[in-house]
């Protein structure tokens, strides 16, 4: 029975994803041969040393990144990846980063120690501060002397000028700017006055190489920023430089001037938002006033609201009508008392003894007591007769009186 075969494709196709999912990520030291720059930037070379060879490509975005002056017989620290070129049916090295040896040495150091403090995790976003929005004293540890301190006085100046500037001039690079760095930020954070007492620091230098800048990747410095009680605001190099320190550091800029920017707030910006603030706090307060108005007046003109002023207003009616009802009742008895009592003086007038008197009648007294019968009297006896305009006396003789 015949097996059936791959086709040289299918075989390049395998080995190629075998080869590149073994080694996604390689770092290879030799020696540079047949570097060829092509016209459309990529720089094609051979990578060898006295075992073997393979070749090498370095695309026009990566070379255009590197400093590194590429000739034959330099001894390089190449990073990259392996790729399998189907058509050629060879591999070769993508190279995405290129050091000088004793560079590339230096680079393995460095990312040591950033997996180190990585796996410690120190460039854990959580455990980063916040930087305060507005700081009273601001600390900055950079170089008295050059451009750095200018730049950053200037964008204080202009941004937040009531910020109060405290310099701790360093050495920002050669043999002892290490333990200049590391001083100046245990200083801040202990310092012999209170008036010394940062809210912000700011460890900043210029461009340079990567010598330069070593000693913003040295672990000393990068320990004492971590153990800063105070937010640090770190801007070493420029914009594509990264340290260790900036790795650290609660927040990054790209430069010391942005660094200055990001520790202030922009005093205009600051006096918009306070009138912001302002016109906001007045139409809330417009608002609830008005609200409450509405309120009131929802309330006063509410059924319950007015209905006790309503059954007030009932009651006092009720009032008014019996007030009316009571004088009318009271006027209707006084003048029927007053008819009675007219009817009564009249009959007490007829009654009037006088009245009778004058008709000719006479009242007769004996002992002060009216004798209204002859009967009554006896012969001899003492009278008075009254009559309606005087009295007399009299005395009863026989049957008759004389």
């Amino acid at each position: 029975m015949t097996e059936t075969a791959q086709s040289v494709g299918e075989l390049t196709r395998a080995i190629k994803s075998e080869l590149e999912s073994l080694f996604p990520y390689v770092r290879v030291k030799g020696e540079l041969s047949n570097v060829k720059q092509h016209s459309s930037g990529h720089v094609y070379l051979t990578l060898k040393d006295s075992e073997a060879q393979i070749p090498a490509v370095i695309w026009k975005s990566v070379r255009a990144r590197s400093p590194l002056e590429l000739r034959d017989g330099l001894e390089v620290v190449a990073e990259g990846r392996l790729e399998v070129w189907p058509p050629a049916g060879r591999y070769q090295l993508i190279c995405t980063a290129l050091f000088e040896s004793g560079e590339g040495e230096q680079r393995i150091a460095l990312e040591q120690l950033i997996a180190k403090l990585a796996k410690a995790g120190w460039f854990d976003a959580e455990r980063k501060k916040p930087i305060p929005r507005i700081p009273r004293r601001i600390g900055m540890i950079t170089s008295s002397t050059g451009a750095v301190i200018r730049d950053m006085s200037d964008v204080f100046a202009r941004r937040f000028p009531a910020a109060e500037l405290l310099l701790y001039p360093v050495q920002v690079q050669g043999e002892r700017a290490v333990e200049s760095i590391v001083r100046a930020l245990r200083y801040f954070n202990d310092p012999p006055t209170p008036e010394h007492r940062a809210d912000v620091l700011i460890v900043a230098r210029g461009g340079g190489s990567s010598e330069d800048l070593q000693a913003f990747n040295s672990e000393a410095v990068a320990e004492a920023i971590y153990r800063s009680a105070i937010p640090v605001i770190s801007a070493i190099g420029h914009e594509t430089d990264l340290s260790v320190a900036d790795m650290v550091a609660d927040l990054r800029a790209g430069t010391p001037s942005i660094a200055a920017e990001r520790a202030v707030p922009d005093r205009e910006e600051l006096l918009r938002l306070i009138d912001g603030l302002r016109q906001r706090q007045s139409m809330l307060m417009e608002g609830k006033i008005s609200g409450a108005r509405l309120q009131v007046d929802s309330i006063v003109n509410s059924y319950a609201f007015n209905r006790p002023v309503q059954l007030l207003a009932q009651v006092e009616e009720r009032l008014a009508q019996t007030e009316k009802e009571l004088k009318r009742a009271i006027s209707d008895k006084l003048r029927d008392r007053e008819q009675q009592l007219r009817a009564a003086a009249d009959r007490l007038a007829m009654l009037d003894t006088q009245r009778v008197l004058k008709r000719g009648f006479a009242l007769v007294t004996q002992d002060d007591r009216y004798v209204t019968s002859a009967a009554g009297l006896e012969a001899g006896a003492k009278i008075g007769v009254t009559f309606h305009d005087g009295r007399r006396e009299a005395r009863v003789e026989g049957g008759s009186a004389y």
